[in-house]
């Protein structure tokens, strides 16, 4: 291994990589998916579609333009919990599964062994990861739904 160049050890690296990150975007995509089906099927039933099908608004239109618009708010608003409650609870798994050394086997040895500093400096990681995922949540509300302003002028 030592014999080997930059690249080698970058490829090598990626490809035992390949699979964890596999399991890790599937889990993801189903926890995506259930989010997104759910406030899907609660904006169908609000009268803005009934009223936008009344118009003669295709149902391309309707969807794309008016449901998708409006079912991305509750979506991102469950969406970075989920996922971090997803990737902290499911790290253990995978480190398990495929023997690799990450924070989810780090923090369940410290727990087991009641090793206090890295029970805590392991909560802080976490902790600051959900953080910076709820501030990012907020900043999107901007994005997303132009009537949230974060402006002082609004009182």
């Amino acid at each position: 291994y030592e014999a080997w160049t930059l690249w080698d050890k970058l490829t090598d690296y990626l490809h035992h990589l390949a699979a964890p990150l596999f399991c890790y975007v599937l889990g993801g995509f189903a926890t995506l998916t259930l989010l997104t089906k759910n406030a899907f099927l609660e904006e169908m039933h609000k009268q803005y579609v009934l009223t936008a099908r009344a118009k003669g608004l295709s149902e391309k239109t309707v969807l794309f333009k008016h449901v998708l618009k409006n079912s991305l708010i509750p979506l991102v608003t469950g969406f970075p919990i989920a996922f971090l409650a997803m990737f902290f609870t499911g790290s253990l798994l995978l480190e398990q599964i495929f023997t690799l050394d990450g924070l989810g086997l780090l923090s369940y040895q410290a727990v087991i062994q009641r090793d206090y500093p890295i029970v805590l400096g392991t909560l802080f990681i976490f902790s600051l990861m959900a953080l910076i995922g709820q501030l990012l949540t907020d900043l999107s509300y901007v994005l997303i739904d132009p009537r949230i302003s974060f402006d002082e002028s609004q009182g």
